[in-house]
């Protein structure tokens, strides 16, 4: 179904504003209302969106980035832990020589660790992070990159160069994180550029997203894999089992790990 133009220019409006974010550190509504030509009305909606998915702290007269300090410790230690038990189970689905895509993201990411022993692999990744971390490997596999247009927002190579490096090779293997995941529609994204994601999907026999359970049910503007496009989805054990039943309804294997 074809997104109608105002829903389009709602989320092309938000991802603007986050790009402004990630370069100033903080924008004003009056900044705003002047730069897209609309009125205060719509973007302290837009504002409020964004606090909601945790992007943006509210404040008089504007918003500021998400501050680091507000992040309980605990908290994040104790989802550390979740993404380090989720990447373990992950890495147990790749065999010796296979041929995998990994996706950038924090998620992905620590799954890099649980590669040595298995030899003979190749990885292809669009994040400088994941390719850091796989040079620093014992059991160095083959590495390949996508290359492309690096996109500060997802801290990753973007668009058709990228896709057309991808499209050149074939996988066993795509791991995935996700921002956020849609109970009906498969996983979301608050970034726009979702075609990449979607061609490493298409050239993997097996598509892996790695998520932990906070995020389910989190919906993001944009769809990044539907659930067409996903076979096993790897999470944490406090995903609530009724949660659990509708995500397998989409004939999804899902497999919970203890946190």
């Amino acid at each position: 179904m074809k997104r109608k133009p105002q829903q389009r220019n709602t989320q092309q409006r938000r991802y603007s504003i986050m790009q402004l974010l990630q370069q100033h550190g903080e924008v004003s509504v009056e900044q705003l209302v002047k730069l897209f030509d609309t009125s205060e009305v719509t973007i302290r909606k837009d504002l409020a969106a964004l606090e909601s998915n945790g992007f943006l702290l509210r404040r008089y007269g504007g918003a500021i980035l998400m501050p680091q300090d507000l992040i309980d410790d605990s908290q994040e230690e104790a989802l550390s832990k979740q993404k380090l038990q989720i990447a373990k189970v992950a890495s147990e689905r790749i065999r010796e020589h296979n041929r995998i895509i990994v996706d950038s993201g924090r998620t992905t990411t620590a799954l890099i660790k649980q590669l040595n022993g298995k030899p003979g692999l190749v990885v292809m990744t669009n994040s400088l992070s994941v390719a850091t971390e796989l040079r620093a490997l014992e059991q160095e596999p083959t590495l390949l990159m996508t290359g492309g247009i690096w996109d500060p927002i997802s801290e990753s190579f973007q668009g058709k160069i990228a896709e057309q490096v991808l499209r050149s090779y074939d996988f066993d293997q795509l791991f995935i994180g996700a921002d956020g995941i849609d109970l009906e529609r498969g996983t979301t994204t608050f970034n726009e550029l979702v075609g990449l994601s979607r061609v490493m999907s298409e050239v993997s026999r097996e598509v892996i997203v790695m998520v932990e359970s906070h995020k389910i049910g989190r919906k993001m503007p944009n769809i990044e894999l539907t659930w067409e496009q996903i076979d096993v989805l790897v999470t944490d054990d406090l995903l609530p089992k009724d949660i659990k039943n509708m995500i397998e309804a989409h004939n999804v294997e899902v497999i919970c790990v203890s946190a």
